[in-house]
């Protein structure tokens, strides 16, 4: 078995030497110590983890993925009665990225403007115009206290937004009908929201959870596709790593777990990724032969 995947990581001191030839609007700060001037969003790219990583927060940009179609066959009864390894604790935590400034310093309310700053003002119903202020800062940092998202200082980042969509999901998540309903069953995948699903005749039975989809120029494809294979403990054999839960629906693109975090600013190089616990039931909903429907765009894809 021969599969192409790839991990990129680092060590914090190589990320942080990287980051900061970047640099990063800060605007003026008011006399008063109240809001800033306005100033330019810090790019999603410039950000960092905002926590210091653990056992199960590695500082990873990148997780591995299938990039090649894997060689077909079929599992021995052995094989598949053997469980993937769990994940380590910590791993799947709600860590935010922010600006390299914000986490040296180790603020408690940023003044800086969030890539997703007009966005979560829409969301958390404040006033919409796209810039920090102090009055943002102390709702959206409300936000993050209560969703568990660290660090909570306020930062309009990428996890706090997709936190937020995955709560506005949660109801239902094909309110815009955008997965077409069959009366069979259709996993769904949302590039837009980055949440996925599973509907039969419009009742959903699985889901929606967060996942982590294609990044650019490896963006998961859209359109009707189908799960042709499906293997528990699939390995990389080229760059020697796990792929638990794999169930491939498009060439070397598939569902499956990530032994890293799924918040990551980019994205993965087209696969599916999901948490161990979600892959792992998402194996126990889907079989071989059922349909997946992809749309949308990641956000810088």
């Amino acid at each position: 078995m021969r599969g192409r995947c790839g991990v990129v990581r680092g060590v914090a001191g190589t990320l942080v030497a990287a980051v900061t030839v970047v640099s990063v609007g800060t605007g003026s700060v008011a006399a008063d110590g109240g809001a800033p001037e306005p100033s330019a969003a810090v790019a999603e790219a410039d950000l960092v983890p905002g926590v210091a990583p653990g056992p199960g927060q590695p500082w990873q940009i990148d997780t591995p993925d299938q990039r090649l179609a894997p060689k077909v066959y079929t599992p021995s009864a052995e094989e598949d009665a053997v469980e993937p390894k769990a994940a380590a604790p910590g791993t799947y935590d709600l860590i935010e990225y922010v600006p390299l400034s914000d986490a040296a310093a180790k603020v408690s309310c940023s003044k800086l403007t969030g890539p997703y700053q007009r966005q979560i003002e829409q969301w958390l119903k404040l006033k919409v115009d796209g810039k920090q202020s102090v009055s943002d800062c102390k709702a959206v940092r409300k936000f993050q206290k209560q969703y568990g998202i660290k660090p909570a200082i306020g930062f309009a980042g990428p996890v706090t937004w997709y936190q937020m969509m995955l709560l506005s999901a949660k109801k239902d998540p094909n309110a815009g009908k955008n997965c077409p309903v069959r009366s069979y069953r259709v996993a769904c995948v949302d590039l837009n929201r980055q949440v996925t699903w599973v509907q039969k005749a419009g009742k959903v039975i699985y889901g929606p959870v967060q996942m982590r989809s294609g990044r650019k120029g490896y963006a998961t494809r859209a359109g009707w596709h189908t799960v042709y294979w499906r293997h528990k403990n699939h390995w990389s054999t080229l760059y020697n790593s796990p792929m638990p839960y794999a169930q491939f629906f498009d060439g070397g693109q598939a569902f499956h777990a990530v032994y890293g975090s799924i918040y990551t600013t980019i994205g993965s190089w087209g696969c599916v990724n999901l948490k161990l616990g979600d892959a792992k039931k998402l194996w126990s909903v889907l079989k071989k032969g059922d349909k997946v429907y992809v749309w949308g765009h990641r956000t810088g894809t």
